[in-house]
Protein backbone atom coordinates (compact mmCIF):
# COMPACT_ATOMS: atom_id res chain seq x y z
CA UNK A 1 0.00 0.00 0.00
CA UNK A 2 1.32 3.09 -1.17
CA UNK A 3 0.16 6.07 1.33
CA UNK A 4 -1.19 9.54 -0.92
CA UNK A 5 1.14 12.57 -0.63
CA UNK A 6 -1.29 14.95 -0.92
CA UNK A 7 -1.18 18.21 0.98
CA UNK A 8 -3.67 18.26 3.91
CA UNK A 9 -3.99 14.42 4.41
CA UNK A 10 -4.41 12.50 7.43
CA UNK A 11 -1.45 12.66 9.74
CA UNK A 12 0.33 15.31 7.95
CA UNK A 13 1.36 18.16 9.80
CA UNK A 14 0.59 21.52 8.00
CA UNK A 15 3.40 24.67 8.28
CA UNK A 16 1.04 27.21 7.89
CA UNK A 17 0.25 30.18 10.36
CA UNK A 18 -2.75 30.85 11.49
CA UNK A 19 -3.42 34.39 11.37
CA UNK A 20 -6.76 34.94 12.40
CA UNK A 21 -6.01 35.73 16.01
CA UNK A 22 -3.37 38.19 15.32
CA UNK A 23 -5.63 39.95 12.82
CA UNK A 24 -8.78 40.24 16.24
CA UNK A 25 -5.90 41.08 18.56
CA UNK A 26 -4.94 44.12 16.06
CA UNK A 27 -8.10 45.40 15.46
CA UNK A 28 -9.10 45.49 18.78
CA UNK A 29 -5.99 47.33 19.71
CA UNK A 30 -6.25 49.73 16.83
CA UNK A 31 -10.04 50.59 18.51
CA UNK A 32 -8.27 50.68 21.78
CA UNK A 33 -6.04 53.55 20.46
CA UNK A 34 -8.88 55.34 18.18
CA UNK A 35 -10.66 56.10 21.34
CA UNK A 36 -7.89 57.13 23.60
CA UNK A 37 -6.14 59.19 21.20
CA UNK A 38 -8.31 62.47 21.32
CA UNK A 39 -8.68 62.52 25.20
CA UNK A 40 -4.46 62.81 24.90
CA UNK A 41 -5.34 66.68 24.52
CA UNK A 42 -2.66 68.55 26.26
CA UNK A 43 -3.87 70.75 28.92
CA UNK A 44 -6.74 71.95 29.60
CA UNK A 45 -9.53 71.78 26.72
CA UNK A 46 -10.65 75.39 25.22
CA UNK A 47 -12.46 75.95 22.26
CA UNK A 48 -9.52 78.33 20.86
CA UNK A 49 -10.61 81.77 18.75
CA UNK A 50 -10.66 81.26 15.20
CA UNK A 51 -7.74 83.05 13.13
CA UNK A 52 -7.61 83.29 9.39
CA UNK A 53 -3.55 83.91 9.60
CA UNK A 54 -2.27 82.99 12.85
CA UNK A 55 1.22 82.23 13.34
CA UNK A 56 2.88 79.07 13.80
CA UNK A 57 3.75 78.09 17.05
CA UNK A 58 4.92 74.50 16.86
CA UNK A 59 6.81 74.70 20.23
CA UNK A 60 4.02 74.85 21.89
CA UNK A 61 3.26 70.69 21.35
CA UNK A 62 6.44 70.09 22.62
CA UNK A 63 6.32 68.04 26.01
CA UNK A 64 8.05 70.71 28.07
CA UNK A 65 5.81 73.63 27.39
CA UNK A 66 4.37 75.90 29.71
CA UNK A 67 0.64 75.54 28.97
CA UNK A 68 -1.31 78.42 30.87
CA UNK A 69 -5.03 77.78 30.19
CA UNK A 70 -8.05 80.32 30.74
CA UNK A 71 -11.90 78.79 30.57
CA UNK A 72 -14.79 80.50 29.69
CA UNK A 73 -15.95 80.26 33.38
CA UNK A 74 -12.81 82.63 34.45
CA UNK A 75 -10.71 79.39 35.83
CA UNK A 76 -7.12 79.39 35.35
CA UNK A 77 -4.75 76.00 34.76
CA UNK A 78 -0.96 75.62 34.63
CA UNK A 79 -0.28 72.46 32.18
CA UNK A 80 -3.21 69.88 34.16
CA UNK A 81 -3.27 71.37 37.27
CA UNK A 82 -5.71 74.28 38.58
CA UNK A 83 -3.95 77.50 39.62
CA UNK A 84 -5.08 80.61 41.41
CA UNK A 85 -3.80 83.68 39.49
CA UNK A 86 -2.00 84.84 42.67
CA UNK A 87 0.35 81.65 42.45
CA UNK A 88 0.50 81.87 38.67
CA UNK A 89 3.55 84.40 38.47
CA UNK A 90 5.92 82.45 41.21
CA UNK A 91 4.60 79.04 39.71
CA UNK A 92 5.51 80.23 35.83
CA UNK A 93 8.82 81.84 37.11
CA UNK A 94 9.91 77.95 39.14
CA UNK A 95 9.18 76.57 36.13
CA UNK A 96 11.36 78.47 33.96
CA UNK A 97 14.29 78.80 36.30
CA UNK A 98 15.97 76.02 34.76
CA UNK A 99 14.65 76.44 30.96
CA UNK A 100 16.58 78.56 28.56
CA UNK A 101 13.72 79.27 26.16
CA UNK A 102 11.14 81.57 28.63
CA UNK A 103 8.05 81.07 26.58
CA UNK A 104 4.96 80.57 27.92
CA UNK A 105 1.97 79.71 25.49
CA UNK A 106 -1.79 80.66 26.49
CA UNK A 107 -4.34 79.12 25.10
CA UNK A 108 -7.44 81.10 25.78
CA UNK A 109 -10.92 79.81 25.38
CA UNK A 110 -13.07 82.32 22.32
CA UNK A 111 -15.74 83.30 25.06
CA UNK A 112 -13.26 84.07 28.56
CA UNK A 113 -13.56 87.26 29.29
CA UNK A 114 -11.13 89.66 28.16
CA UNK A 115 -9.79 91.02 31.19
CA UNK A 116 -9.36 87.47 32.27
CA UNK A 117 -6.84 87.11 29.86
CA UNK A 118 -5.48 90.55 30.28
CA UNK A 119 -4.81 89.51 33.88
CA UNK A 120 -3.12 86.12 33.11
CA UNK A 121 -1.05 87.50 30.71
CA UNK A 122 0.20 90.94 32.40
CA UNK A 123 1.09 88.13 35.30
CA UNK A 124 2.98 85.82 33.04
CA UNK A 125 4.86 89.15 32.32
CA UNK A 126 5.91 89.83 35.35
CA UNK A 127 7.36 86.93 36.17
CA UNK A 128 10.01 87.49 33.82
CA UNK A 129 8.89 85.70 30.86
CA UNK A 130 10.82 86.64 27.44
CA UNK A 131 7.57 85.92 25.01
CA UNK A 132 4.18 85.09 25.70
CA UNK A 133 2.27 83.12 22.81
CA UNK A 134 -1.36 83.59 22.16
CA UNK A 135 -2.50 80.27 20.61
CA UNK A 136 -5.50 80.00 18.12
CA UNK A 137 -6.70 77.87 15.39
CA UNK A 138 -6.65 78.24 11.85
CA UNK A 139 -10.10 78.91 10.10
CA UNK A 140 -9.85 76.81 6.71
CA UNK A 141 -11.61 79.41 4.04
CA UNK A 142 -12.97 76.20 1.81
CA UNK A 143 -15.24 75.48 4.76
CA UNK A 144 -16.65 78.45 4.54
CA UNK A 145 -19.51 79.37 1.54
Amino acid sequence: MSMSTGAGGRGQVTAEINVTPMADVMLVLLIIFMVITPMLQKGTPVELAKTQNPIDMPDADHDDAVLVAVTRDGKFWLGQDRIAVEDLASRVSDILSAKMDKTVFVRSDYRAKYGDVKTVVDTIRSAGVDKVGLLTERVDDRVRQ
